[in-house]
């Protein structure tokens, strides 16, 4: 019996103490299996293509699944006994250990070929052709962007089989200001939804400059054991599926790919066909996982809660199980899948020749985002949101070696711990576990912040609200007291007299390490311990904002001086805690402003190493860490592992949380480091420096520090801006 009827039955025989209704229920409980295995209209022919397969594969019964009304027997202790099967990988059939990244694409087909003959089937290579129609053409607004709508259909060439025919349903919009073709993110989508609706996520989608759209999976191919209907039927013309023939994540994914031949075939849809992303929720994520892997045109993924068949490990045996699917919803796979969930003859989900971080490694190098909800707000254990992480930890292998970024966690999918639900980390490969339930709405705007970072989109001039407008550029500001304009003056006669290889640059917390003011003596001892022999120079200024930087580092500070190496830690004076909402505004804010400092990096010193900080944790404010953290995701995607270089110490200087250690930062503040803080850093800064700059000399040729030039002069000539 499949799934949906365990989990319906004892609701539907138990609605009602009338008799009546019971027998009903009974009734209907009696014909839903008939339902679901019976008579194809359009055929006449029997179309339980469940028992096709089993007879064709001499499979006599499947193991028992997992119930998933009974969650309780879920135990992650018991999950991993497949863990010695394992499949790597890097490591091709013959045994051969894939190294580098110009093996990969061997490598790939070894692992496509096995995810199509035993999991998800081939595409057969008759399959008809598709011909678009615009059916609609609305023109619209969206918060001050004026947009076009266009409803497609689709018509599969059926003259080969009139008795079935495909119609495919798909829509998209576009903003109609933009002066070149847009990204745009398909969604695998139940339906169109409520006529005139504009989800959240599609008027963020317009303001970032980009076009959003659906397609309905089921008007490809039904999404029941009906394999001799859709385009499944239309392909073998009434006739049953072969083992390794496609199911319907398949299917589903050639109907996707079929759009983007429209885009391709019509350039005056104003949509990028280079730039197509894919969105997809449960069953729904699983194709898109499946699309992405597959066609390698789909820029980005978003792939939500798409449990056991989609990012989930498949050895990972907590939830849905292998079993539940060749008990099941096999019509979702190949025919050959069923056999890993039997018990006669028994295979197990240890004899797959893949697994699901494979399926994840296929959409390398391209951007790829895993999307989960968490159990209190209904993602059920179900899903298994961990064994969904520890198969994008294991993917990362394959973005390392193509010189992308994975999650950045150490590399073990057994031990590495799940990153605080909210909190976004990784690269190219990216997770996030938001707050909500099975849905993928609360990932939609760190999904448009991160993407950004890979995919550019023509900037948008029409209103938006307050949560989507981007911030400020950033414009160079001078400070307007005398005391920093005479600190200005000093720190550009020490960038003059040069011999500085070594070249820090931020605020406060950068200037107390190496200045010489007798209040920071101590602080000036442990400066010199650590990178006496490097020729340091520190030019940060106390109060400094990333404007008043940027002013600073454009008018002298870092002209002529040529290091080898910048550290740039910015932006805490940035943080903006008194403003109600202003937390988009303020992270965005800091990050373009970390970009310009950069920019003006590159310009001054092109051939410098730049070692980017994180942003520290403060406990000064309530508000500090979530919007810190968000900063310092951000500033990750800016390293390029070549002249940039991303470092974070914070785990050594506060708890998950954000609250501080003990001794780290000054009791009084909670802002600025102590000795032991900074002595942090320096561990963290050391390995970096003796790569790029050898070991420390015995002499040091950089300028003596400077200090605060005092409170004593009344006034000066404002500095022009």
């Amino acid at each position: 019996m499949y799934a949906r009827q365990q989990l319906c039955l004892p609701y539907l025989q138990n609605l009602s103490p009338y008799p009546l209704l019971r027998a009903a229920a009974v009734l209907l409980a009696f014909l839903l299996p008939q339902i679901g295995n019976g008579q194809n209209k359009e055929t006449g022919a029997d179309d339980d293509d469940h028992q096709h397969m089993m007879s064709q594969l001499g499979i006599k019964a499947i193991r028992q699944g997992p119930d998933p009304n009974n969650q309780s027997t879920f135990d992650e202790a018991l999950a991993n006994p497949y863990k010695d099967t394992m499949p790597d990988v890097l490591r091709m059939k013959d045994g051969t250990k894939v190294t580098r990244a110009g093996q990969w694409r061997k490598r790939r087909a070894e692992v496509l070929e096995d995810f199509e003959r035993e999991v998800y089937g081939r595409i057969p290579k008759n399959v008809p052709r598709v011909f678009w129609r615009v059916i609609s053409a609305t023109t619209g607004e969206s918060d001050g962007i004026p947009t076009l709508t266009k409803s497609l259909l689709g018509h599969v060439d059926n003259r080969a089989y009139p008795q079935i025919s495909v119609e495919i349903q798909a829509s998209f919009t576009v903003p109609t200001n933009s002066k070149k073709p847009v990204p745009i993110m398909i969604e695998l989508a139940f339906g169109t939804g409520r006529s005139g609706f504009v989800p959240a996520w599609k008027q963020l989608a317009l303001s970032k400059g980009w076009g959003y759209g659906h397609i309905i999976p089921t008007s490809i191919q039904p999404d029941n054991s009906r394999m001799k209907t859709g385009i499944i039927g239309l392909t073998n013309k009434g006739q049953p599926r072969k083992p390794d023939d496609w199911g319907a994540l398949r299917a589903w994914q050639w109907g996707a790919s079929r759009l983007i031949d429209y885009f391709e075939e019509n350039r005056n849809s104003l949509v990028d066909p280079k730039k197509v992303g894919i969105e997809g929720l449960s069953r729904y994520g699983k194709a898109a996982l499946v699309a992405q892997a597959f066609d390698t045109r789909i820029a980005v993924g978003l792939i939500g809660s798409s449990g056991e068949g989609g990012a989930k490990l498949h050895r990972h045996i907590f939830g849905e199980a292998v079993e539940n699917l060749a008990g099941g919803e096999s019509y979702w796979m190949a025919g050959n899948f069923i056999k890993y969930g039997a018990s006669d003859p028994p295979k197990t989900a240890a004899d797959l020749p893949v697994d699901s971080h494979e399926l994840i490694a296929l959409c390398a190098p391209r951007p790829c985002f895993i999307s989960y909800g968490v159990v209190e707000h209904g993602d059920a254990k179900w899903v298994d949101a961990h064994g969904s992480f520890m198969a994008t930890v294991l993917a990362g292998q394959v973005y390392r070696l193509l010189e992308k970024k994975d999650l950045g966690t150490a590399g073990d999918y057994l031990t590495d711990v799940m990153p605080p639900v909210k909190t976004l980390i990784g690269g190219e490969l990216a997770w996030r576990q938001h707050e909500g339930g099975h849905e993928v709405t609360p990932n939609w705007p760190p999904f448009f912040e991160w993407v950004q970072r890979y995919i550019e989109a023509p900037r948008q001039k029409g209103k938006t609200s307050r949560q989507v407008v981007p911030a400020k550029t950033t414009i160079a500001t001078p400070r307007e007291d005398a005391n920093s304009a005479i600190a200005h003056l000093q720190l550009v006669e020490k960038a003059k007299k040069g011999g500085i290889d070594l070249y820090f640059v931020g605020d406060s917390i950068v200037r107390r390490w190496g200045c010489s003011d007798p209040q920071y003596a101590e602080l000036l001892q442990n400066w010199n311990a650590n990178f006496f022999g490097w020729n340091a120079g520190n030019f940060g200024w106390g109060g400094d904002k990333i404007e008043n930087i940027l002013w600073r580092m454009e008018r002298g500070e870092l002209e002529g001086v040529n290091p080898k190496v910048i550290v740039i830690l910015a932006g805490t004076n940035n943080l903006d805690f008194g403003t109600q909402g202003s937390d988009d505004l303020t992270v965005a804010g800091v990050t373009q402003g970390i970009e310009a400092l950069l920019r003006v990096c590159r310009a001054k010193a092109p051939h410098a190493t730049i070692l980017l900080t994180a942003l520290f944790p403060r406990n000064d404010h309530a508000d500090a860490i979530p919007t810190i953290n968000r900063i310092n995701v951000n500033l990750s995607f800016l390293e390029d592992r070549k002249t940039i270089r991303f470092l974070n110490i914070n785990k050594r200087l506060a708890d998950k949380a954000g609250l501080l250690f003990e001794g780290v930062m000054n009791s009084e503040d909670k802002l600025h480091p102590t000795v032991r803080g900074y002595e942090i850093w320096a561990d963290g800064l050391k390995p970096l420096l003796t790569e790029l700059l050898g070991s420390p000399a015995l002499v040091d040729h950089a300028p003596p520090p400077t200090g605060n030039p005092g409170a004593g002069i009344i006034s000066l000539p404002k500095l022009k801006p």
